[in-house]
């Protein structure tokens, strides 16, 4: 009897010594899982949205994989408005937003943060006939936009120039509901993208093949729709033409737009207006939760190094701080 009691005894003793190793293990490897960022999250994060915040999204989209392998992230582009209804009615987890949030929106009870700042630049086609004495010269001034825009007053590249040039000028716009159109006519004193006339176009690159294709026209796009990502040039066949922001009827140091590098730089100086100069925010209905919270806080954290990289502008680390307190909201 004696000898079972100590087989019986050996036999707990080494259950729980094995219970201990596994417990051990176990741990160590969760540890190790999350030192190397793999096996922790699994999931898929559902995006759309805005085209200004899109070719940014998609870059975070695959550095965030590499992190979290098991999540997956599915990012389209359709306009700002696409992505606040997407967001709201619940399609998608995130809506990518270029524009500032609306009141009626917050009602909604959406929570959202800005990730990065971009910009949208007026365009023209780089055969226009006074492409010289506009891109070294004179610019173009707010209130011309304003007479092309908002009060449709038809006019002459001879007239914008200063020459007898006349050659009519063809407005294009966005159809689509965008952040960019309404921050396009929040500049030029509109109350909404509908202020907005001229030929509608759908998506940011909808209107850069317009112009691109007339040789008389103007439009805008965004920072990475006007500029081309490898060559840091404008987009083949299009200019993105200065403002003459102090309206002294010259192009001055900082106004110039002839590079991606100028047009960063002119806007993270303040050179550059804002509007139409603006953060771009991430969207949801309710709160921030599951794989997309993890995604949008690195974002915020290890994703803002990729930020340079792609060609916008960083927040503020104030603006971060901010953003990172109200996602735990």
């Amino acid at each position: 009897m004696l000898l079972v009691a100590h087989y019986k005894l050996l036999r707990l003793s080494l259950s729980l010594v094995l219970i201990t190793m596994c417990c051990f293990l176990s741990c160590s490897r969760k540890e190790a899982n999350e030192a190397d960022g793999t096996n922790i999250l699994k999931g898929t994060v559902r995006v759309s949205g805005a085209w200004a915040l899109y070719p940014m999204m998609v870059r975070w989209g695959e550095e965030f994989r590499r992190t979290y392998p098991d999540v997956r992230v599915d990012i389209s582009a359709g306009g700002a408005g696409k992505g606040v209804a997407d967001a709201l009615s619940g399609l998608v987890d995130i809506g990518m937003v270029s524009r500032e949030i609306k009141e009626e929106e917050i009602k909604q009870g959406t929570a959202y943060v800005p990730v990065v700042k971009d910009a949208v630049f007026p365009t023209i086609n780089s055969a226009n006939p006074e492409l010289k004495k506009l891109m070294n010269e004179k610019g173009i001034q707010k209130r011309t936009f304003i007479d092309l825009w908002i009060n449709a007053r038809t006019m002459t590249w001879g007239e914008i120039a200063g020459t007898h040039n006349s050659d009519k000028v063809q407005v294009y716009t966005r159809s689509d509901a965008c952040g960019a159109a309404e921050t396009w006519a929040s500049y030029l004193g509109g109350k909404s993208q509908e202020d907005l006339k001229g030929v509608g176009v759908y998506g940011d690159p909808g209107l850069a093949d317009a112009v691109k294709k007339d040789a008389v026209g103007i439009g805008y796009n965004n920072l990475n729709y006007a500029f081309d990502a490898k060559t840091g040039l404008p987009v083949a066949g299009l200019q993105v033409v200065s403002i003459d922001v102090n309206e002294n009827g010259k192009v001055e140091p900082g106004e110039g737009l002839k590079t991606k590098e100028d047009a960063v730089k002119a806007v993270a100086s303040g050179v550059y207006p804002s509007p139409p100069a603006r953060d771009l925010y991430l969207i949801t209905k309710g709160k921030f939760k599951g794989p997309a919270k993890t995604f949008i806080k690195w974002i915020l954290t290890d994703g803002q190094k990729f930020v340079d990289e792609v060609g916008y502008i960083k927040l503020s680390e104030a603006q971060i701080q901010e953003a990172l307190r109200k996602l735990e909201q």
